[in-house]
């Protein structure tokens, strides 16, 4: 896929995450990384990530020693786990993907194999990111893929288990499911558009494809410096669930999906949705949301993002800033 040319050696951060992915192949993985990094001249500093790790921390001590390159060999949670350092920081995150979906490198079109990825760090591009920062009671916290509130935030914790192997979630992701209520929603756009409605669950995308790689639109960009607002109202819980099958062969377009694109976004719901930011369950309440355009530099492969099949940047984007679709 490339060809190894003559570098001058290259200081990096490497966080390795022993328990992503297969946890039983990961010794032979950090072998296949460091001896295909030497041959890229690239020198890595080892962390292995544990679960009592201040990750965030060791990021920013090795940004303050100088080091202009991270590299996080894991999967979407250990991306997570460093970008809180690395937002508006002069250093590049790069990627190894070796979790469970990897959703972050497959968004920026990262291989999934250790030689390619690797080469990836010295021959691929220096792509900027938007970050969404959400702020739910006394919590914030950044995210790269999205935020949901209601049905989604309450099912992941048992779908994800289930995706691990855990089959007895069955039961309970069932009974959430079927228990579920929808919340009434009050929501305010860049700070003046007011809007109130009734949901089981909202999604606010900051990439294309969240979760097992499911796109939720073509329409959404890492860095088109917005949000992309889904509010599935006027859905039963029938029709949810007849979207979720139509949608496992591509995005879908409904009508009572309404898709709102923002830089600032608030939602007070009744009775309080739960909150959940790239897999982490957030606290109940009021939140606000805001993107960070340009924010995260990521050495990747994906070709320029597209808004509706046209280039991002020749996008007028300085038009009204919430776009109902």
């Amino acid at each position: 896929m490339f060809s190894i040319a003559t570098h001058r050696p290259l200081r990096a951060k490497l966080i390795f995450n022993a328990v992503s992915g297969q946890p039983e192949e990961s010794p032979q993985q950090l072998v296949n990384i460091l001896t295909e990094m030497q041959s890229w001249h690239i020198l890595p500093e080892v962390f292995m990530v544990r679960p009592d790790s201040r990750v965030e921390t060791v990021v920013r001590s090795a940004i303050r020693g100088g080091i202009k390159l991270v590299v996080v060999a894991g999967g979407d949670g250990t991306i997570d786990s460093v970008v809180g350092a690395m937002v508006g920081s002069s250093a590049t995150l790069g990627i190894i993907p070796t979790g469970m979906r990897n959703n972050v490198a497959f968004n920026l079109g990262i291989p999934g194999t250790v030689a390619d990825a690797v080469a990836l760090l010295r021959e691929g591009r220096r792509l900027k990111l938007d970050v969404g920062n959400v702020r739910s009671g006394r919590v914030s916290r950044w995210f790269l893929e999205a935020t949901t509130l209601g049905l989604l935030s309450d099912l992941y914790s048992a779908a994800d288990n289930i995706q691990h192997g855990d089959l007895a979630q069955v039961g309970n992701l069932l009974s959430t499911f079927v228990s579920s209520t929808p919340s009434h929603l009050h929501m305010i756009l860049e700070g003046r558009h007011r809007l109130d409605m009734s949901a089981y669950m909202v999604l606010i995308a900051n990439m294309p494809f969240i979760g097992p790689h499911f796109q939720i639109s073509p329409d959404v960009s890492w860095n088109d410096s917005r949000l992309d607002v889904f509010v599935f109202s006027d859905m039963s819980k029938l029709d949810l669930i007849s979207y979720a099958m139509q949608s496992t062969g591509g995005a879908v377009e409904d009508a009572r999906i309404k898709h709102y694109r923002v830089k600032r976004f608030k939602i007070h719901s009744e009775p309080p949705m739960p909150v959940l930011a790239d897999g982490v369950l957030l606290d109940l309440g009021p939140i606000t949301v805001l993107i960070h355009p340009r924010a995260l530099t990521v050495m990747g492969g994906a070709a320029d993002a597209t808004i509706g099949g046209q280039p991002v940047a020749s996008q007028a984007i300085d038009r009204e800033v919430v776009s109902h679709r």
